[in-house]
């Protein structure tokens, strides 16, 4: 085993020649927070970088400090959440100090994991030759498991389907948690299944051994238990390493920190990251690791990087804003200071509606590209969740203004759209047979050719028994022609296309959609989907649009131009167009110029964080929006959201009524005084909204 070691590690450059350090002026390069971070002295260390003060600058000095200080380039490793930091922090590190990024142990904790697990993997049951499962693997090998268990497990209707099983498991895994605990969190309507997906896991488990395969969590689980109960590798990591360097350390979790623990049990740690940059709580990540790193790291020292290189000191004091509101204890106290001179105040837009806000959007855009001569790819639009952004690609595509989605497909591309879109067609069309296609695709074992049978045989029996076609699909010789593991849920599906129909022969649009959108495919989104609820959120949007319309053709018409105009302008990453983007995946860009829209109670923070009656993410995630932006920053609000397929009145977002009036200025659409004061100031102070 040692020798066999010994030539893994030769693979990941072990022995290296002589490095040559170039001399580096770090009191010159670096501002005075940063110097005090690169240079402290042995032990761990917690260093909180405010967003755009230069963290990666920081990391990479680091290494190059050490080096300077005699610790062998071989001696680091650089742990990062992504591919894309590692290989710009890399880079960097290469630039800096002529050293090979090769020469680090720098990369992603999965890349990490996996070296290590080549090395020392015999210890818990991998062979040196395993292979790693993609996810479609995993979910495939996961079903076959649980059909091996019990066959009719996923085809029950009531059950979730493989990908939520999937998730379960893994969200258990990387938090340290209970499959138990993971259901009444995450899906509490399948709670009393605890016990027998506990099953599944610990089955799925041992099968992967069997195989010799990995899955992408194990790459982490089991580095952590190699360093709980292998000497081996636990004396390799304390005898090879001397420094540990963790990018991005609010998005830890409960797995990703116990590893930092053990692996830097014996070497000087440096946690890196901001902790107002907290926002992935929801796929795990523990705002408790950052909070807590001084406890579980006696003698920490605590070094702040609050210097701003990319904002405005107006946007700036924004932003300080914002993170005074938080309650006591709730984060670490930090104020971001401006390097750069001021322009002007972010401005504060009040609009009626979406629809309102969606034009001067569009309106400002242009006048910001024609007439104030910003590239569009300078202008980014964010939004708390996709769906607050139809009514912004509607208005955008109707004012030929390019752009571009960087948090996922446009809106009515996405397949839950589409997939409710077909029912309509087909409960208008009974003819449109490619509808009907993608409707009965969606049930178990059904393709395309059985699609085509079961419309076949509808249709015969239609004809033959003299009845429309809607009453002729749950039929006995229909049933037989579809997949016996869709049986189950063939009655319901029909049942809800027939309530589409009827409903089209005497309600509104809206209620035709919210028919759809609450029938079959409600449960069938929740069992296949981990992310329903956010999927729920477009659906409902989806009934706030149907209200614009007086006939439910006219609607299905608009959505197939609406896709047909959209799709046809496919916009490359380098064209010039405005960029739209969740806020989630806007993190760690920046733009000279940002809209952060829908900041109304309900949106943003989300109806759900206010009942559930914790909105300090959100906040943390508003706070990420506002300092994303260089030069102008714009938020924007309507008096009316959808919230649950209903359009309500809505108040701004409690995080802009916090802020102080000097902090913004307020620009008004002709007509619209909602929320205003007659100074053009929100009503504050006991005031109502």
């Amino acid at each position: 085993m040692v020798e066999e070691t010994m030539s893994m590690s030769e693979l990941f450059s072990d022995d290296l020649e002589e490095d040559v350090f170039c001399p580096i002026d770090f009191r010159a390069d670096l501002n005075e927070d940063q110097y005090k971070a690169v240079t402290s002295p042995p032990g761990p260390a917690l260093v909180l970088a405010g967003a755009g003060s230069g963290k990666t600058r920081t990391l990479t000095y680091r290494v190059a400090w050490l080096m300077s200080q005699g610790v062998p380039v071989e001696a680091i490793m650089l742990l990062t959440f992504t591919n894309k930091a590692a290989k710009e922090m890399l880079g960097r590190v290469q630039t800096l100090t002529g050293i090979s990024g090769f020469q680090l142990w720098g990369g992603t904790f999965h890349s990490i994991g996996q070296r290590t697990l080549r090395m020392f993997g015999r210890e818990v049951g991998l062979e040196h030759h395993y292979t790693i499962l993609d996810a479609g693997e995993s979910e495939s090998l996961l079903g076959d498991i649980v059909r091996g268990i019990d066959k009719d497990f996923l085809k029950n209707k009531g059950n979730p389907k493989v990908k939520v099983l999937s998730n379960v498991i893994s969200y258990a895994r990387n938090t340290q948690g209970s499959i138990e605990d993971t259901l009444a969190l995450k899906y509490p309507e399948f709670t009393s299944l605890a016990d027998q997906v506990a099953e599944y896991a610990r089955s799925y488990a041992k099968k992967k051994l069997e195989l010799q395969v990995a899955d992408y969590d194990d790459l982490l689980e089991l580095w952590l238990k190699l360093m709980q109960i292998s000497q081996e590798t636990t004396a390799w990591f304390k005898n090879r390493f001397q420094h540990i360097l963790v990018d991005e350390y609010q998005d830890t979790n409960a797995l990703q920190s116990a590893i930092i623990d053990c692996v830097g049990a014996n070497h000087q740690i440096m946690a890196v990251g901001d902790d107002a940059q907290c926002i992935y709580t929801w796929r795990g990540a523990n705002f408790g690791n950052i909070m807590s790193f001084s406890e579980r790291h006696p003698g920490a020292k605590l070094h702040k990087i609050v210097l701003n290189y990319r904002s405005t000191p107006e946007i700036l004091n924004l932003a300080n804003g914002v993170l005074e509101g938080r309650p006591e204890n709730a984060g670490y106290q930090k104020e971001l200071r401006p390097v750069r001179s001021g322009l002007s105040r972010p401005v504060m837009v009040p609009a009626m509606s979406t629809d309102q806000q969606a034009q001067f959007i569009c309106r400002k855009v242009v006048e910001l590209h024609r007439q104030d001569g910003h590239d569009l790819r300078d202008i980014a639009i964010l939004y708390r969740a996709h769906y607050q952004s139809m009514e912004l690609q509607m208005e955008l595509s109707r004012g030929h203004v390019p752009f571009q989605i960087t948090s996922g497909v446009r809106f009515f591309e996405q397949a839950h759209m589409k997939d409710v879109s077909a029912q309509l067609r087909f409960a208008s069309n009974p003819g449109d047979t490619l509808a009907f296609q993608r409707i009965a695709c969606l049930l178990p074992r059904v393709g395309p050719k059985g699609a085509e049978r079961i419309l076949k045989a509808s249709h015969e029996v239609a004809r033959n028994e003299s009845v429309d076609l809607f009453s002729a699909l749950d039929s006995k010789i229909v049933l037989k022609k579809v997949a016996a593991d869709a049986r189950e849920e063939w009655p319901d599906l029909v049942e809800t296309l027939r309530n589409i129909r009827e409903s089209m022969a005497h309600d509104s649009p809206e209620h035709v959609v919210r028919t759809a959108v609450e029938g079959w495919y409600s449960g069938y989104i929740r069992q296949l989907y981990d992310n329903w609820t956010n999927r729920t959120d477009d659906l409902d949007s989806l009934v706030g649009f149907a209200t614009k319309f007086t006939d439910i053709a006219e609607m299905l018409s608009q959505l197939v131009l609406l896709n047909s105009e959209t799709s046809s302008r496919s916009i490359n990453p380098d064209d010039d167009a405005v960029r739209l983007s969740t806020v989630h995946q806007a993190k760690g860009l920046e733009y000279p110029v940002v809209f952060v829209i829908g900041l109304a109670d309900g949106a943003f923070p989300l109806q759900r964080a206010i009942e559930a009656g914790d909105v300090e993410e959100e906040r943390r995630l508003f706070y990420v929006a506002v300092t994303r932006a260089q030069d102008k920053l714009y938020l924007t609000y309507p008096t009316v959201v959808m919230i649950r397929g209903g359009r309500m009145p809505a108040r701004p977002s409690q995080f802009l009524r916090e802020l102080d009036e000097d902090q913004y200025k307020v620009q008004r659409i002709p007509g619209m005084h909602h929320g205003l004061n007659a100074h053009g100031r929100f009503a504050k102070h006991g005031r109502s909204w």
